[in-house]
C-alpha cells in the first residue's frame, strides 16, 4: 500500500486577496462563532517583525509577517484554503525566514479510516524560496508514515537552520538496501534554504521522540515500549547522554496510562539536568534529574491541591523559567526573578486583564510579546521593550467581540450527592448577575483527561450573552486535581462523573439560579458523551440535550481500534463487557425522554463520525425526538467560522423551543 500525501509547493505560492472587512453589524452567533482574529504570534529573532496566523473563509488561513516599524503593513507569507491543507503553527528560523507546520486529514480507503498527515515547510517572510522540510521515503508493501517531523531546536546561533526529527522508511525499489538503512525516527540538522542535511541521530525503529538542550545537542531519547505481540503498552523508556558523550544511558521508564515514573520534557545545559514531571502524593509535580551519571533527583515545585500543568519557557532556546497550574484561577510560578518581576509589573499595569503571559521574545530577550486576557475579554497582545520599559498595544485576539459586553466567570463549588465539594465555573448573563429562575445550561468539558479553567470561553460566553446561566463543572474524573479526583477516568468511573454532572444541574435549581423546567445540558466530545449519558441516568434533570462530536458507544470505540497497535490501551481505557455496555448512550437510547440535537464533523479523527451515526439510528428506533447535523469535510474542532455560527444559531433555537422560551 502506498499513500501519496505531500504538500504541494504551489500551496506556498497561491495569491490571496485581502481579507474582507468585518461588517459593522453582525449577529451574535457570527461574532462569537468567528475564529480568533490572530493566533500563533511569534517574534523574529531581532525583535523587529511579528508573524501570526489569521483565518480566511471556511477552514482557510494565512500567515502574515508584520514589521514593527511605524506605518508598516502586514504582508502575506503563506496561504492555505483548508481544502485540505491547513496551517497549524509557524516560527522564525532567521530574521527573514519562517518554518510552518501544515496538515490535512486524508481518507485512507484501504484502511477505511481517516489519517492526520503533517508536513513542515519553510519560506522567506515574503513567501519566496519555499521548501518542504519533511523527509519521507516509503514503499507500497511495508507501511505508511503520516508524521511530518518536529523541530526540537531552533538553533538561534545558526541562521536558517533547524534540528528536527524525521521518519525514514527505506525504499528498496529506489535502490536502497533494507539492511543498510534503518527504518525509524532520527534527527537531522537541516538548512531550511537549501535543504542541505546532516544526520545528527540515525533512524531508530523504536524511537518516538528526542529532546535537545537548546544548543544543538540531543540529550534525551524516548523509545517505545511495545508488547511482543505488537501492541503498545502505554509506556516509553527514556535514555540520556552525559555532556560530551555519544553513549546512551538509562534514564527511566514513564507510564502514560497511569502517569507513573519521571517524564522528561526539557534539558537545561547549564545546570546539566532534565526537567520533568512526576507524581508527589498523587499529584503531578516538577522535578529535575541530574544528567551527570548520578541521576540525582530534586523536587523543584509542587502543590498539595492541584496538578502542575506545563513549563513556562522564554527565548529562542526555550529556557525554563517557571511552571503553570490552575487552582480557581490559572497561575504561573516563576523560578527566574527577573522574568517574575517583568510579568508582575505588567500584570499590575493591566489589572483588568490578569491572565498575563510571555508569548515570545527576541533572541536577546530585550523585546517581549505579551498576552493579556481575562474571563470577559478574549485578550490582546502587547509589545514590551525591556530597556525602555515601554508597553504598546499590538493586536486584538477577537476583533469581532470588540465593544461587546461579555459575562464574568465566577469560581464556585457545589455539593455532590455524597457531600463532596465539586469545583466549577458559573457564567451568568451580563447585567443579570443577581437574577433568579434563569434558563440554564450545564456544560461538562471534553477529555475526559482535562478540566475547565477560569478565562474566556467562546461557547459559554455565547449562551450567557443570549440569557442563559452556564455552569462548567470539574466533575470527578477530571484531570488536574490528582489521582484521587481522577479515579479510573471519566469513562470507567462514569457513574461518579455523570453523578457530579447531574448534581451540577440540581444545584443550579436549588440555588434558585435555574428554572427547573428550563435546564439543559450542552457538551463537546467527552462533554457530549456526558450530556447524553446524563439524560439516560436521570431523565428528569435536563429538559434538552446538545451533544457536539460525542462518544456514544464505548464498545464500538474499542472496535474501531482493533487492528491498530493501541487496541489494548483503548480497551483498558473504556472498560469492557457489561460495564462498557451500561456506559454507552447508544446502547441505552430508549431511556432518553427529552429532545436531542447532535452536531458532528464527517472528518473527525478524534471521535469518529460513526459514533453519532449510530446514536442517530438508535434514537430513531426509540422514537426519541432528535436531529443529527453533519458538517462535511470538518474535523473534531469545527474550525470554520460560518459553521460555528450555524451551530450556535441552531443550538440556541433548539434550546429555546425545547425549554419553551
Amino acid at each position: 500500500m502506498q499513500l501519496v500525501a505531500i504538500v504541494s509547493v504551489a500551496l506556498l505560492l497561491v495569491p490571496l486577496s485581502v481579507r474582507p472587512a468585518t461588517p459593522s453589524e453582525r449577529d451574535a452567533a457570527a461574532a462569537f462563532g468567528a475564529r480568533p482574529t490572530v493566533t500563533e504570534l511569534r517574534l523574529s529573532p531581532d525583535g523587529k517583525t511579528v508573524a501570526y496566523i489569521s483565518p480566511t473563509t471556511g477552514r482557510g488561513s494565512m500567515v502574515y509577517a508584520r514589521s514593527l516599524v511605524p506605518g508598516s503593513k502586514p504582508r502575506i507569507v503563506l496561504t492555505a484554503d483548508g481544502n485540505p491543507d491547513r496551517i497549524q503553527s509557524c516560527n522564525w528560523v532567521s530574521n527573514e525566514r519562517l518554518v510552518c507546520s501544515v496538515y490535512f486529514i486524508v481518507r485512507e480507503q484501504a484502511l477505511l479510516t481517516l489519517q492526520y498527515v503533517a508536513r513542515m515547510v519553510a519560506m522567506d517572510s515574503d513567501g519566496g524560496n519555499p521548501r518542504i522540510l519533511s523527509k519521507r521515503t516509503s514503499f507500497s508493501d511495508r507501511g505508511v508514515d503520516f508524521r511530518g517531523g518536529q523541530v526540537i531546536d531552533w538553533l538561534p546561533d545558526q541562521d536558517g537552520m533547524v534540528l528536527m526529527t524525521r521518519f525514514t522508511i527505506p525504499n528498496d525499489r529506489l535502490g536502497t538496501k533494507l539492511g543498510t538503512v534503518q527504518q525509524g525516527l532520527g534527527v537531522d540538522m537541516v538548512d531550511t534554504r537549501t535543504l542541505a542535511t546532516t544526520s545528527v541521530e540515525p533512524p531508530i525503529r523504536s524511537a518516538v521522540s528526542y529532546i535537545s538542550d537548546g544548543r544543538g545537542t540531543v540529550r534525551v531519547m524516548a523509545l517505545d515500549d511495545v508488547h511482543r505481540a505488537g501492541y503498545e503498552v502505554g509506556s516509553v523508556n527514556f535514555e540520556y547522554r552525559k555532556k560530551g558523550s555519544r553513549d546512551w544511558l538509562t534514564l527511566g521508564k514513564y507510564d502514560y496510562v497511569h502517569h507513573e515514573g519521571f517524564e522528561p520534557v526539557a534539558v537545561d545545559p547549564d545546570l546539566n539536568v532534565a526537567y520533568g514531571f512526576k507524581k508527589k502524593d498523587g499529584r503531578r509535580a516538577l522535578f529535575t534529574i541530574a544528567l551527570d551519571g548520578t541521576l540525582t533527583e530534586s523536587l523543584v515545585f509542587s502543590r498539595d491541591d492541584v496538578d502542575l500543568d506545563d513549563l513556562a519557557r522564554i527565548g529562542r532556546r526555550q529556557r525554563v523559567v517557571g511552571v503553570s497550574f490552575a487552582t480557581d484561577y490559572p497561575k504561573t510560578h516563576y523560578f527566574d526573578p527577573a522574568v517574575e518581576k517583568v510579568v508582575s509589573s505588567i500584570a499590575r499595569a493591566l489589572s483588568s486583564h490578569p491572565a498575563v503571559s510571555i508569548a515570545d521574545s527576541s533572541v536577546d530577550d530585550s523585546k517581549l510579546l505579551i498576552y493579556a486576557g481575562s474571563d470577559n475579554d478574549a485578550g490582546l497582545y502587547y509589545l514590551f521593550d525591556r530597556p525602555s520599559n515601554n508597553l504598546e498595544t499590538f493586536l486584538v485576539v477577537r476583533s469581532e467581540l470588540e465593544n461587546v459586553k461579555l459575562a464574568t466567570v465566577k469560581p464556585i463549588s457545589y455539593p455532590a450527592a455524597d457531600g463532596t465539594p465539586v469545583p466549577g465555573y458559573l457564567t451568568l448573563p451580563p447585567g443579570a448577575e443577581s437574577a433568579k429562575g434563569l434558563p440554564a445550561i450545564v456544560m461538562p468539558h471534553g477529555g475526559p483527561s482535562a478540566r475547565d479553567e477560569w478565562g474566556f470561553d467562546w461557547l459559554a460566553q455565547y449562551y450567557a450573552s443570549r440569557g442563559f446561566a452556564v455552569l462548567q463543572p470539574n466533575f470527578r474524573g477530571s484531570a488536574g486535581y490528582g489521582d484521587a479526583w481522577f479515579h479510573k477516568n471519566g469513562f470507567r468511573s462514569w457513574k461518579l462523573a455523570i453523578g457530579d454532572v447531574l448534581d451540577a444541574g440540581r444545584w443550579l435549581v436549588s440555588q434558585g439560579i435555574a428554572d427547573p423546567g428550563k435546564l439543559a445540558i450542552v457538551g463537546w466530545s467527552y462533554g457530549g458523551y456526558a450530556a447524553l449519558q446524563s439524560a439516560i441516568t436521570d431523565p428528569a434533570v435536563f429538559k434538552a440535550v446538545v451533544a457536539i462530536a460525542p462518544v456514544t458507544d464505548l464498545i464500538e470505540l474499542k472496535e474501531q481500534h482493533r487492528h491498530w497497535t493501541d487496541f489494548t490501551l483503548v480497551s483498558d481505557f473504556v472498560g469492557d463487557g457489561i460495564e462498557a455496555r451500561e456506559a454507552s448512550p447508544n446502547r441505552n437510547a430508549a431511556k432518553i425522554r427529552v429532545p436531542v440535537l447532535i452536531f458532528h464533523g464527517a472528518d473527525d479523527i478524534n471521535v469518529h463520525y460513526a459514533q453519532s451515526q449510530m446514536m442517530d439510528q438508535s434514537l430513531s428506533a426509540a422514537n426519541v425526538k432528535h436531529e443529527l447535523v453533519t458538517f462535511d469535510h470538518l474535523d473534531h474542532y469545527l474550525e470554520d467560522s460560518t459553521v460555528r455560527a450555524e451551530m450556535l444559531r441552531k443550538s440556541e433555537a433548539f434550546l429555546r423551543q425545547s425549554l419553551g422560551l
